[in-house]
């Protein structure tokens, strides 16, 4: 019987590719991280998938680096470029998805840029209401909603960015989070 066991389970297709590697717990525990770590910030995925279609329908350029989907250029660039500065930005994540003006913006952010990828993978659909509750909180302490934002902070304390000059900048704000 035991035979028939084993010669039944090597016909099994995860068996043959994985071998006994598929039955350990270990494994299944890291498939099942995998897997969540893609699920959990699915909703903004979609979102951020949304726009890089229509980014790359109005001729920008993607790759994939690391897991994640990088879309850079195009018409909405200049789309982009004429927000009002308090809407602006050069790049944004969205899950598993970053958006970049061009590719040299996308080179200086890019490390940046994928640590707000890990936390959309631990925060998951979360992330978005903590982000702007985080920036609302520093907004009203009278501090900068951008740069004083907590997610921002990981962000450039893991991963220093070109953009990072912003911080230097004196605050147009006032204080208030609001250029006038």
């Amino acid at each position: 019987s035991s035979v028939f066991h084993i010669s039944q389970r090597r016909r099994s297709g995860a068996f043959l590719f994985l071998g006994n590697l598929a039955a350990q717990p270990a494994f299944k525990l890291a498939m099942m991280r995998m897997v969540w770590k893609y699920l959990w910030p699915l909703p903004w995925t979609v979102a951020g998938l949304v726009a890089a279609l229509t980014m790359a329908a109005l001729g920008a350029r993607w790759r994939f680096v690391h897991g994640v989907l990088e879309v850079q250029g195009g018409l909405l660039t200049r789309g982009c470029r004429r927000l009002p500065a308090p809407l602006r930005f050069d790049a944004i994540t969205l899950g598993h998805v970053i958006l970049a003006m061009d590719g040299t913006c996308l080179e200086a952010v890019r490390a940046h840029e994928h640590v707000h990828v890990r936390q959309y993978e631990r925060w998951g659909a979360l992330f978005v209401p903590a982000y702007l509750a985080s920036s609302a909180w520093q907004w009203w302490r009278g501090g900068h909603a951008y740069l004083d934002n907590r997610f921002e902070r990981e962000a450039y304390a893991l991963a220093p960015c070109h953009a990072v000059a912003l911080a230097s900048q004196p605050r147009a704000d006032n204080g208030t989070g609001l250029v006038e």
